[in-house]
């Protein structure tokens, strides 16, 4: 490691451009997408409960900032490109790293990716008729010209990123101000439940988290760009910290918003629960202004994830545990180039293979929870073996917190695998294909030995 960048992989080629407003933005955009709007529906069709509906939001949010205490310390430690690889790579084994970090590309980052193209065609399909192959094209279209805009720079990433963020923020706070004011909604219906439903479990509970968790997902997107950060050991927590309290709050008053709208028994069978909220509040038309502006969130959260996404292959590759010629950044452009079209190539084939949405999402969901157990459980391993390494921020609440967030996720995780065995078994089999890759980059002529960081 040189001696001039400690907290650089010496091989890493790209340049510190994005500002503590950048990496904010860029957590804020990669949370706030299609989930607040495509979600609640279905949660409030597993919890018909208005007061059970609000607390699985709040439960997510708590679970994601306890991730985020244990990635705020690990962050700080090792600000390089790649996150959780990284992460698990020092803790426990290259192994450990290869396997997360295969996990993160190909299926939780490259699953959303998926998502978002295919949630933005199916949401225009609503506004104007487009054919199932149409749809899959214009899916297709967007992969590539997002990843076509971030692969002729980062600033440009990042500028289109800090905009769509902050026009988004507006108009959803703009969105809950005025739907109250209308006066049109009924403040009881934040304590009402649907009588036709019956009781109300811990596997309904475990299986609303799910999407829940697909909602926030994205709320540790800055740890994959920090070696692009400026004073990363204190500006990645801040990013995290403050990126993800901007979402609790806005996601809490929005769908706050829904149920004052809508009766449970509506919102449960919304498909749109932002354009449905809208109508019932401002009319036909104004749901149709929601419908584009959810639209827009999702472009600007797509444009984030493929900023983000190509750092993690990008790392991998610099330890030689990645495809050849990934490590590559480009001379003019000082972007990762290869790892972003090998990102673009891989979400086009999940764009094809996993078309309905639902099922992106719990195949996503179930490898975020893998992963973000892996990573905090590094948060131990490294308290133990690296007791004296310089850690700018120290989690809050070890070992309790750290603890409860791993407890929670692996009973979400066993849930998933029981109801949703077909989506959690692609991402095992995703998981178990990395075994033979990483024998074959150890053993090619010439590996580059990671070492420690």
């Amino acid at each position: 490691m040189s001696s001039q960048q400690p907290d650089r992989h010496p091989r890493d080629g790209l340049l510190r451009e994005l500002t503590l407003l950048d990496a904010t933005f860029l957590v804020v955009a990669s949370v706030i997408g299609s989930g607040i709007f495509l979600t609640p529906g279905r949660i409030a069709d597993l919890l018909p409960h208005a007061g059970v509906f609000l607390a699985v939001w709040v439960a997510g949010g708590l679970l994601s900032l306890a991730g985020a205490l244990a990635n705020a310390e690990l962050g700080a430690m090792f600000p390089r490109a790649g996150g959780d690889y990284v992460y698990l790579r020092e803790a426990f084994h290259p192994l450990a790293g290869f396997l997360v970090g295969w996990l993160s590309f190909f299926v939780i980052q490259a699953g959303t990716v998926a998502t978002l193209a295919t949630g933005f065609a199916a949401g225009l399909a609503e506004l104007v008729p487009l054919s199932p192959s149409e749809q899959i094209a214009l899916a297709v279209v967007l992969v590539l010209g997002t990843s076509l805009l971030n692969y002729y720079g980062v600033r440009h990433g990042a500028r289109a990123n800090n905009v769509t963020s902050f026009l988004k923020i507006a108009a959803l706070v703009l969105f809950v101000v005025a739907g109250v004011a209308t006066g049109r909604g009924d403040v009881a219906r934040l304590a009402a439940s649907d009588v036709a439903s019956g009781a109300i479990g811990l596997s309904a509970f475990g299986l609303a988290l799910s999407p829940v968790l697909f909602s926030y997902l994205g709320w540790n997107a800055s740890v994959f760009v920090a070696s692009e950060i400026h004073d990363p050991a204190r500006n990645v927590p801040r990013s995290l910290f403050v990126g993800l309290a901007f979402v609790i709050a806005i996601y809490l008053a929005v769908n706050a918003l829904y149920l004052y709208a809508m009766p449970l028994s509506e919102l449960r069978h919304s498909a749109n629960a932002g354009e449905g909220t809208a109508a019932a509040l401002f009319g036909p038309l104004s749901g149709t202004l929601v419908a584009l502006l959810v639209l827009v969130s999702i472009l600007g959260t797509l444009n984030a994830t493929i900023l983000v996404t190509p750092r993690i292959a990008y790392a991998m590759a610099l330890d030689g545990l990645f495809f050849a010629g990934v490590d590559r950044v480009h001379a003019t452009h000082k972007t990762p180039a290869m790892a972003i079209a090998v990102l673009a190539a891989t979400s086009l084939v999940l764009v094809a293979v996993l078309r309905s949405f639902p099922s992106v999402l719990d195949y996503t969901t179930f490898a975020i929870l893998l992963a973000t157990i892996g990573d905090t459980a590094a948060l131990y391993a490294l308290r133990w073996k690296a007791p004296d390494r310089p850690r700018p921020y120290r989690a809050w609440g070890y070992p309790i917190v750290p603890a409860l967030y791993i407890v929670a996720n692996a009973a979400i995780a066993v849930n998933m695998l029981v109801y949703r065995p077909r989506e959690c078994g692609i991402g095992l089999a995703t998981l178990a294909l990395g075994l033979p890759f990483y024998w074959w980059f150890t053993r090619r002529p010439n590996p580059i030995d990671p070492g420690p960081a």
